[in-house]
């Protein structure tokens, strides 16, 4: 992973120490909330329902022991034990005091950490593929191409006050995990007819009040073309995006309205003012980044430990099922970490979980963390033979439920709990729901399914992308659930189509049982998936099960 030089040091303790000067001008009065607020969302910090909140920026997702251990500490000493991990890779502390702030950046910058643009109209934290570095079916490990660009943009001048946010993801398998066509710029690693890798970059995703699955802009382009070409991207947005309107003023809308063949042709006229200005140095300091990611020193596996624990430990052997995923290499294994068991808050992890994924990442993983979209921790090289003993110390911590993927592995947003934006409750929602598929012992036999919830309509659980999308509004002062269904957040990517009528807040969790549970009887073999069901016998049958009443009806 990439470690931090002498300037990288320099810079964001100088970055810190002028924002603390900020925020003793604000403590003593000496700037207004209305001064503060663009200097504070530049850093991080926002004002939520009930106090500030931080978020410190993950990039792409990638995690040294030391540096989990540190978020750990900042949870015990200046939160209440606990950090929230998000979709974007970062995590929120949802009660630090304003007076601390500074001193949280200066403990989170020691260990190379920052909180640095994760907000504010400028180009947000870089997300990656969690598998990133570890996956068997990668082409290429894409997070140096992600810190590149994480230097890149990190105060840019000409970036700094976009039309709005702006968000890049980046996957450097086929298969993919870190959901690119919903981004304003997504990047996904192909071949091209020489077997070269490039990038099809996706352009004009993006979920909220307007979702829309990106277009794809350059089917492939030469890694050594990336940074100039993303450049053009945004520089054109930049000019031609909607200041009037924040609701219409991110690219999405932008390409909507002047067509894809127009921001195309804009752009490369664009990259090519651009690229003669690009001499080399990119690819140079790409060199440079590489040369830290270079894979760990590989360590043997006795995988007779692994297979015989596997043979005669059932609640080990569903765990392995569900949540260990094939590594490169035969003797190893991925290991995505639930941060979901049932009836937890997603993606909450405590200050002992993250001093214990510590831990487990110094000892048996090569000092090596990721935090996934879907809120989860990734474990991204271990040895076989250590799985055993990683999972008893999870199960001991609240940390081996074995749901990844299923039910009970929801995305949800902090909802109307934390945030000053929610018009809903998300976190009871699905709470609820990963009780209710425990308690009818379901989960498994329903199989991979993918439910996401959002708050209020910015779509921050990525509701639009789930298999079944829940979307919290709030109408005439009451709580109400609307269902989306067959969002898809891969390679296939596709907008879940709004099934009807929306749901009290007492009615919401009996709908989705009456839909997971109608699912079993709708599909014809036990391998199909509720996604596949849905596109193989459209929305007419499970609106039937949402709707009983109507459809008797109509019958």
């Amino acid at each position: 992973m990439y470690h931090y030089n002498d300037f990288d040091r320099a810079f964001l303790n100088e970055r810190n120490a002028q924002f603390r000067a900020q925020v003793e001008r604000r403590v003593a009065g000496n700037l207004t909330e209305d001064e503060f607020k663009p200097l504070r969302l530049m850093n991080g910090l926002y004002l939520q329902l009930h106090a500030y909140m931080l978020r410190v920026a993950i990039p792409y997702g990638t995690l040294s022991g030391a540096q989990m251990r540190r978020l750990g500490d900042v949870a015990a000493k200046y939160d209440k034990g606990y950090g929230h991990f998000t979709t974007r890779q970062n995590i929120q502390y949802n009660w630090p005091k304003l007076s601390d702030v500074p001193d949280i950046l200066d403990s989170l910058g020691e260990v190379g950490l920052h909180a640095i643009q994760t907000s504010g109209n400028t180009i947000r934290n870089v997300t990656a593929d969690h598998f990133a570095g570890a996956a068997k079916d990668e082409i290429e490990d894409p997070r140096p191409v992600a810190e590149l660009l994480r230097q890149w943009s990190t105060d840019h001048p000409e970036f700094q006050f976009l039309p709005r946010k702006f968000k890049i993801a980046i996957t450097g398998s086929p298969n993919d995990r870190a959901v690119t066509k919903a981004h304003d710029i997504g990047l996904r690693m192909v071949r091209n007819e020489a077997g070269e890798p490039g990038f099809e970059v996706i352009v004009g995703g993006g979920l909220g009040r307007t979702p829309m699955v990106g277009k794809v802009l350059r089917a492939f382009l030469p890694k050594a073309d990336l940074l100039p070409y993303c450049e053009a991207v945004v520089s054109v947005w930049n000019t031609l995006g909607r200041r009037d309107n924040k609701y219409k003023a991110r690219i999405k809308i932008t390409v909507h309205e002047n067509g894809i063949e127009k921001i195309s042709e804009l752009v490369e006229e664009r990259f090519n003012t651009l690229r003669p200005q690009f001499s080399g140095v990119d690819q140079e300091l790409l060199a440079d980044i590489e040369a830290h990611f270079q894979p760990p020193v590989w360590e043997a596996s006795d995988n007779g430990v692994f297979d015989a624990a596997y043979a005669t430990d059932p609640v080990f052997q569903s765990w392995v099922d569900t949540n260990i995923t094939d590594h490169k290499r035969d003797d190893h294994a991925i290991v995505s970490v639930s941060l979901k068991a049932h009836g937890d808050t997603p993606g909450d992890a405590t200050t002992e979980q993250m001093h214990l994924l510590a831990d487990i990442a110094r000892d048996h993983a090569y000092d090596e963390l990721r935090i996934s979209h879907e809120q989860n921790v990734i474990l991204p090289h271990v040895k076989k033979s250590d799985l055993p003993a990683i999972f008893k110390a999870l199960k001991a911590a609240g940390l081996g439920t074995a749901n990844i993927g299923l039910a009970s592995d929801i995305i949800a947003c902090p909802g109307m709990d934390y945030c000053a934006l929610a018009t809903a409750r998300s976190i009871p929602v699905a709470q609820q729901i990963a009780n209710r598929v425990q308690e009818l012992g379901v989960e498994h036999d329903i199989g991979a399914l993918k439910i996401k919830i959002s708050g209020c309509i910015n779509a921050c659980g990525h509701h639009h992308v789930g298999h079944i999308g829940i979307l919290g509004l709030d109408r005439a002062g009451v709580e109400n659930y609307q269902i989306t269904l067959g969002g898809d957040g891969t390679e296939t990517a596709a907008v879940g189509e709004r099934a009807g009528p929306g749901f009290a807040y007492d009615a919401i969790v009996p709908a989705i049982e009456r839909l997971v549970l109608g699912y079993l009887d709708l599909r014809t073999d036990p391998a199909e998936t509720f996604l596949a069901a849905y596109r193989r016998l459209g929305a007419a049958p499970f609106k039937a099960l949402l709707y009983p009443e109507d459809a008797k009806h109509a019958a």
